[in-house]
């Protein structure tokens, strides 16, 4: 009697084949978005720079990656890839150690710090250039990555090329203490002697980028541009809230709410990054724009021939 009521299987299994294997869908085909949660085929998602083709999210970017998109094929040059930081204050947290957490992070994020610095070019505008990697110690900025960072300006200087900088960070570097602090003013003396020089500097924010790194050089660009939907700001919703004791909006610290409040210049989604990023370095490094010369007038007829197709007057 017992065996009438006991559980059964529905359907009857069928045994493995030997091919079965080779017809599975590998793990790796669907990317699940981080945002709307729909499945994006893998393919797509990477034809589409890393970016949602349903809600047009922002994934991050590896420097590697974010290289790949900026510069020509093959004409990055890394420079002071050895420099990496060397816990000045011996920090500690319980049992863990500072120096511990830099080496975990090397061997995860792939790079001996949080900045990737080095010279390049788009499209055949070489540029000395900064990527951060938000993967090292959530991209932020101690004495290493001061120290990188105003080489790469300096660099730029030396060279008269211009400087672009690509932030994703953090902040300061809590385990560095006043030493990371230090680094604010070290990159903004470094952006003074470039501006001396007249070169331009075009400065790029990704999601996320907080703290000491925008409150220094991230927001002193010539031109300041950001993906969209990129977390932008000194400190998070939730501390401002406690400190001014209002309800901020929803969007208070996106890339869309700097640029309507003039924080930033521009919104521009990732598959439009190059070529915005060397329009902007033709028209700044060009030389004269009388009688049709300087790659700053080529770019300005391109502009113009955009507004006239688009029925508007270039100013």
């Amino acid at each position: 009697m017992k065996e009438i009521f006991r559980r059964r299987a529905r359907y009857l299994p069928l045994p493995e084949r030997a091919n079965d294997a080779n017809r599975r869908v590998p793990d790796n085909m669907w990317i699940s978005c981080s945002r709307c949660h729909e499945l994006i085929y893998a393919k797509e998602y990477e034809d589409n720079f890393k970016v949602c083709s349903k809600c047009k999210y922002h994934f991050r970017l590896s420097p590697r990656e974010r290289l790949a998109i900026l510069l020509d094929d093959d004409s990055f040059v890394e420079h002071d890839e050895r420099l990496c930081s060397a816990d000045p204050l011996h920090f500690a947290a319980g049992d863990v150690r500072y120096v511990d957490k830099l080496e975990e992070d090397r061997r995860t994020a792939g790079t001996r710090e949080a900045v990737t610095c080095g010279v390049g070019a788009v499209e055949g505008q070489r540029v000395s250039i900064v990527v951060h990697n938000s993967t090292f110690r959530g991209g932020s900025m101690g004495v290493a990555v001061g120290e990188k960072v105003a080489r790469a300006i300096d660099r730029a200087a030396d060279e008269d090329i211009p400087l672009i900088i690509v932030s994703a960070s953090g902040g300061a570097r809590q385990q560095e203490g006043v030493f990371a602090l230090m680094q604010m003013a070290k990159t903004v003396a470094a952006l003074d002697r470039l501006r001396e020089r007249k070169l331009p500097y075009l400065s790029i924010l990704t999601d996320p980028t907080v703290g000491g790194v925008p409150a220094s050089y991230a927001l002193l660009g010539d031109i300041n541009m950001a993906e969209p939907g990129a977390f932008i700001g000194f400190a998070g919703p939730r501390v401002i809230e406690q400190a001014t004791k209002q309800k901020l909006p929803a969007d208070v610290n996106t890339a869309e709410f700097m640029l309507q409040h003039g924080m930033i210049d521009l919104v521009v989604p990732r598959s439009e990054m190059r070529a915005t990023v060397s329009t902007l370095l033709r028209l700044y490094t060009a030389r004269t724009y009388a009688g049709g010369q300087g790659a700053g007038y080529a770019a300005l007829r391109e502009m113009a021939v955009v507004d006239a197709r688009n029925g508007r007057h270039a100013s």
